[in-house]
């Protein structure tokens, strides 16, 4: 209960988290089988999953260099080759995974290739967001780039995450949290300056978010819903 009470209020903050979750949680609550995250890193959404699903997490072993902690049942692989059988996986869940990897188009064609026909793959990649995981940030994925990568899919939808007075609010809490982090007395007054502002953005995002206020093309991110035909 602790986990889940930090979880929500990080994602009252978190933006990016918000709407990752908002995305996720309705589809992953009626998946059944077995189901692989794929760069699963702290497996942050595995408790919407429903408790019958068999969840296997997979990651790369330079986990640790991405500041997440190994676990035992965590499967090892080497960000290309996905270490199952052909059409062997009912569904596959990718959060904010794809801008690491290397050869992002090859990696959709091995989560294609371990489906099973009518299997499903949930995504979610950011657009708006800072260089992260240094050295390993490659891509930044727009709609259109999302929709000639996933061709070979069935039923494809794809949201934008967030706009762009989510991005906005977004950008001025990381200024704040930068400000905090310094421990030069100087520069206090200036997050006393912005974290009010930074406050209400936050407020005006969260209602954009819920009214459909701002514009689509500057999104936090995207999300995907695909099928295997």
């Amino acid at each position: 209960m602790r986990g889940h009470a930090l979880f929500v209020i990080r994602s009252l903050v978190d933006l990016q988290l918000l709407t990752c979750t908002r995305f996720l949680a309705p589809r992953l609550a009626g998946l059944t089988g077995l189901v692989l995250d794929v760069g699963c890193g702290e497996m942050p959404f595995r408790s919407l999953l429903p408790s019958g699903v068999r969840y296997v997490g997979l990651d790369v072993p330079v986990a640790d260099e991405f500041g997440m902690r190994r676990r035992a049942e965590i499967v090892d692989f080497d960000g290309v080759t996905i270490p199952f059988p052909t059409a062997s996986v009912d569904h596959i869940l990718c959060t904010e995974v794809l801008e690491h990897a290397e050869d992002p188009v090859g990696l959709l064609t091995e989560i294609h290739r371990v489906l099973r026909p009518g299997g499903t793959v949930i995504l979610t990649v950011p657009f708006a967001a800072r260089v992260h995981h240094i050295p390993y940030d490659f891509h930044r994925f727009t709609r259109y780039r999302l929709e000639r990568m996933f061709a070979a899919f069935g039923d494809v939808s794809i949201e934008e995450r967030g706009d762009d007075l989510a991005v906005i609010a977004n950008k001025m809490i990381v200024v704040c949290i930068r400000l905090a982090a310094w421990r030069r007395p100087w520069r206090w007054p200036v997050l006393l300056m912005v974290g009010p502002l930074a406050a209400m953005a936050l407020g005006v995002a969260h209602l954009s978010l819920w009214f459909g206020w701002g514009s689509k093309a500057d999104p936090l991110g995207y999300a995907v819903a695909a099928r295997k035909d």
